[in-house]
């Protein structure tokens, strides 16, 4: 009774030196001690994020040998390139929290981990590239300014680097979505149709309404999220309708307007239906995507041997 009792007292003790941390804006470092809640909160969201960049190197590196200039697929190298070293830092950061990328790529495979919904659409055309780099890679960017204030000493860090690259990868697919506006109307028409494809799936980016998101709680108390999903969704409709409208492009929504109230505009409903539709696997590249992972992966096999045993001659080495 008495050990309980000092256990008790012990988690009491650190989750009052832990709240303290946070409340003074103090970064929370792996070495610290947390509870247990807010560490697979960490896990979840953090190796989801490195998931999501990874598999995001997929619908875009589906152009590459088709971008219509060398400047083009020049570009689009550099961005796909950054998005693999995206997800190596994220990686990294969630280990410090005590698991492994192999347990972190298993879980994925077996589908209990998640990346980005937004993934599982088809790039059918250049114009989709467009609208990837300028409204997902918007969209990110709005959540991930943020992420850089986040409590997780490790996950902030990364978010620095992270965040300078996805400004560059929002200009391109800007400038991509621009240059075809002041093409032919083919190219008009191929603009309008991507962005009439990629607006909504890019606001569900956000997750769900904060009314139905039942961890979005404990990130906010926790100052993993400083702002909620609502609020976050509503920054990127405000900046990225004037960034339209400057080009020529229309927001397929009828229900959008400026509420002169609020300042802000207000948007139409969101199907939560195909969200959780292609959350669940059901969208239209969920299994190519994976099966496509699962994959590489495999065939990657005989290169993660072959470092391991050079670590481990060195290692060796290194003892003699």
């Amino acid at each position: 009774m008495e050990m309980v009792e000092k256990a008790d007292h012990a988690q009491a003790e650190m989750l009052k030196n832990f709240e303290e941390k946070i409340n003074r804006g103090d970064a929370i470092e792996p070495k610290d001690r947390m509870p247990d809640g807010y560490r697979k909160h960490l896990i979840r969201q953090i190796s989801q994020h490195a998931h999501s960049e990874v598999i995001g190197m997929q619908p875009e590196g589906n152009w590459i040998t088709r971008a219509p200039s060398l400047r083009a697929k020049q570009i689009l190298l550099a961005k796909i390139q950054d998005e693999g070293g995206h997800g190596l830092y994220l990686y990294s950061a969630a280990e410090t929290l005590g698991i492994s990328r192999d347990e972190m790529i298993a879980l994925l495979h077996s589908g209990k981990a998640k990346y980005s919904s937004i993934f599982n659409y088809p790039t059918l055309t250049w114009a989709d590239i467009g609208a990837i780099g300028w409204l997902v890679d918007g969209a990110a960017i709005v959540n991930q300014v943020s992420l850089q204030r986040t409590s997780y000493g490790p996950y902030s860090r990364a978010m620095v680097r992270i965040c300078k690259e996805e400004s560059f990868h929002q200009r391109q697919g800007y400038e991509i979505m621009a240059k075809m506006m002041k093409g032919t109307i083919d190219q008009q028409e191929m603009a309008q149709d991507a962005i009439n494809r990629w607006w909504w799936p890019s606001l569900m980016m956000f997750g769900p309404h904060d009314s139905e998101s039942p961890r979005s709680g404990d990130a906010v108390k926790w100052k993993i999220k400083r702002h909620t999903n609502d609020e976050l969704r509503q920054k990127f409709i405000d900046k990225t309708v004037q960034q339209a409208e400057v080009i020529g492009l229309t927001i397929p929504d009828k229900d959008l307007k400026c509420n002169e109230a609020t300042g802000h505009y207000d948007h139409g409903p969101i199907d939560w239906d195909e969200f959780y539709r292609v959350i669940n696997g059901n969208g239209p590249c969920n299994k190519q995507r994976m099966d496509h992972h699962k994959k590489v992966h495999q065939d990657g096999a005989w290169v993660r041997a072959a470092a391991e045993a050079y670590r481990q001659k060195k290692e060796k080495q290194s003892l003699n």
